[in-house]
């Protein structure tokens, strides 16, 4: 990022100043207030299709604003290590902010579509059919290329989400799998010194007892040398049972990471599973109350009342209709 980012209607800090900025809550204040002054400075005539396209640009760049606002944010959120939550918070703020603005910045032209809307209900029988098929395709073609903005950002959202989840998910699975290689490498380790200081100290034993074996009597050599024996056949089963009882750790802690590996694996498996089916079923109600709403409004309703038709029908309030999904 350079010392400084032009946006639509602001300029964030610079780079080394943008950690700071988004953790203020009065930058940010400030920051929705300045991109307020400067969206409802803005002054149209609702009654002219210019006028109201005013109102309507504003609103779609308030909303590209806010989002590379909330872009400069998670590209920071990616950099930061110890305070992600405080920037994550910013841009829930800044999001949700500018989403009301614009909702608010569009409003007149908004209100005024619908009261045009609603007289227009009340006169559509004194109307020639020419004049209502012409406002039907306005209205259509201004539904779609705003719903062609929305689909659009909506799409980009969800698919950063997705690659931050799958960036998580793999940085977790490096730090496990580090961490058990690591602990099995210092318990081997740990295992293998307490064999070496076993056998030293058994040789200094054996030394000692040779030196004492000089000096006794032959009987007490013969007697030596017998009890040297069976103290080294004691010392060796006692290594072997040493041996054998850590090799039966180190494979009882072996076989606890693998299985918690393997249930870590398919619980991750089960929700990617169960994540993907609710995005599939989700994505398939959509389309079918897209090509809904299309329909209605080839039937010459305009976008809001096909709407409302669609909510009406879905919430079950049409007596004997229903949606197929």
């Amino acid at each position: 990022m350079s010392e400084s980012k032009e946006l639509v209607l602001v300029t964030l800090p610079a780079a080394a100043e943008l950690e700071a900025a988004f953790i203020s809550d009065d930058y940010i204040n400030r920051l929705i207030s300045d991109i307020r002054q400067k969206a409802t400075s803005v002054v149209g005539d609702v009654n002219t299709v210019k006028g109201r396209g005013v109102y309507i640009s504003m609103a779609s760049t308030v909303r590209r604003t806010k989002t590379v606002i909330d872009d400069a944010g998670k590209a920071l959120v990616a950099e930061m290590k110890k305070r992600p939550a405080l920037v994550d918070a910013s841009r829930k703020k800044v999001r949700d902010a500018l989403d009301e603005l614009a909702v608010e910045i569009r409003s007149p032209a908004t209100q005024w579509e619908e009261e045009k809307a609603r007289l227009d209900a009340e006169e559509a029988a004194k109307k020639a059919a020419e004049e209502l098929a012409a406002k039907v395709e306005i209205d259509h073609e201004i539904a779609l290329l705003m719903n062609k903005d929305i689909d659009r950002e909506r799409a980009e959202k969800a698919a950063e989400a997705e690659r931050q989840r799958i960036a998580h998910e793999e940085e977790i699975k490096r730090q496990a799998e580090e961490k058990a290689k690591r602990e099995a490498a210092e318990l081997a380790q740990r295992e293998i010194d307490a064999i070496a200081a076993r056998e030293r100290e058994a040789i200094l034993a054996k030394e000692r007892a040779e030196r004492e074996q000089k000096e006794a009597t032959e009987k007490a050599e013969r007697e030596a040398k017998a009890a040297a024996e069976k103290a080294e056949a004691d010392k060796q089963a006692a290594i072997d049972a040493e041996r054998r009882k850590a090799q039966e750790e180190a494979d009882r802690i072996r076989r606890e990471a693998e299985e918690k590996e393997s249930a870590r694996l398919a619980e991750q498996k089960r929700i990617a599973e169960e994540e993907a089916r609710r995005a599939a079923d989700k994505e398939h109600r959509r389309t079918i109350n897209l090509q809904a709403i299309a329909d209605l409004i080839e039937s010459g309703l305009t976008q809001e009342m096909a709407e409302k038709a669609l909510i009406a029908i879905a919430s079950g309030k049409v007596s004997a209709v229903q949606i197929k999904y």
